[in-house]
């Protein structure tokens, strides 16, 4: 286009000279007008084109931005759904928690009613508390004729359990044994460790599969009432039977 311009320029001059229309100053003038007038253009050409440079690299990183936005999009729309089936499945297993629960509460609601025992319910484990002197004599850890028949309707109710581990954790209060029992029992800690080692074997002889037993004694040191008095040594003296997930006693045997 310039060569065209200067071209006609050139053609124009040519032809007021020829007819000696303007002297050679004027022609001068017009040329070098024309020349300012093609700076110009060229100017502004080189100023489009920039702009245009300048618009395609803002138009390349607007579609790298709208790409990582809907990669985002894809993420956070991931990270919900995720998050909508861990909450689904915390609430169904905390419904079938509370339906074991309440399932164990009722097989065993005799027992219950009569102070031979007690339910709880913790957030990912079930415990059977059993009162000590139904059980056990005074510094024993052979099972009473009472107790085994209370202990055979407590392994009937565990029986259904096949996906929880069963720990069977021995208790006592804090009062030292009889010097004619330290011989079998030097103190109340291997007194606690034969009782619950008892319970888990009449529970193996009642058809529980041992592998998914766990006895352990904890003596006087895990206590849930004060020792001072005679009714807080009662309530520590006690078995606790565990139900607890096999997940969960995986960690719990994991070494810290």
């Amino acid at each position: 286009m310039m060569r065209q311009l200067r071209f006609g320029i050139a053609v124009v001059a040519a032809g007021f000279i020829a007819t000696g229309c303007v002297s050679t100053g004027t022609f001068e003038k017009m040329q070098a007008d024309k020349n300012g007038e093609i700076a110009e253009l060229q100017k502004q050409k080189t100023a489009l084109e920039g702009q245009k440079k300048g618009l395609e690299e803002q138009k390349g990183k607007l579609e790298q931005d709208i790409t990582a936005l809907k990669q985002q999009t894809v993420s956070l729309e991931q990270r919900s759904r995720s998050a909508e089936q861990e909450k689904a499945a915390l609430f169904a297993a905390s419904q079938q928690r509370q339906q074991q629960y309440e399932q164990l509460v009722q097989g065993l609601s005799k027992e219950v009613e009569k102070g031979q025992l007690q339910v709880r319910q913790y957030q990912n484990m079930l415990a059977v508390d059993l009162a000590e002197q139904i059980f056990f004599d005074s510094g024993r850890a052979a099972l009473k004729k009472e107790g085994k028949e209370v202990l055979k309707k407590v392994a009937e109710a565990l029986k259904g359990y096949e996906n929880k581990v069963i720990r069977v954790v021995g208790h006592t209060d804090n009062v030292p044994l009889a010097k004619s029992l330290q011989g079998t029992f030097p103190t109340n800690w291997e007194l606690s460790v034969a009782r619950a080692t008892t319970v888990v074997r009449f529970l193996q002889d009642s058809g529980i599969p041992p592998e998914r037993m766990i006895p352990s004694g904890r003596g006087e040191y895990e206590p849930v009432a004060p020792n001072e008095t005679p009714e807080g040594r009662q309530k520590n003296r006690r078995i606790e039977i565990m139900l607890i997930d096999k997940s969960l006693a995986g960690e719990m045997s994991k070494p810290n």
